[in-house]
């Protein structure tokens, strides 16, 4: 347990901090199901929607520091490509 103020500050500031970007990730994790169960009905009109949505909420995560750049870039390709090869099916 910290013992100087500013220490003691720091811990309230990383609870923040670590709860919001824990609220991103579970949020972006539902946004990726969400496409997946789209593109397992085959329903490519809702699927592209969700995809849309799922490299706009990435890329906003990425910006804030929540997931590292390359990581958003990387599931944004994978959706991308997953969603491709269903539509050429």
């Amino acid at each position: 347990m910290a013992n100087i103020k500013s220490a003691k500050k720091r811990i309230g500031i990383i609870e923040k901090k670590t709860a919001v970007n824990r609220r991103v990730k579970n949020s972006l994790k539902g946004i990726i199901k969400g496409f997946e169960r789209a593109l397992s009905a085959n329903d490519f009109d809702a699927a592209k929607e969700k995809l849309a949505l799922a490299e706009k909420k990435l890329m906003k995560a990425a910006s804030k520091g929540t997931i590292h750049k390359n990581a958003a870039s990387r599931k944004v390709s994978r959706l991308t490509k997953a969603f491709n090869k269903a539509k050429a099916q």
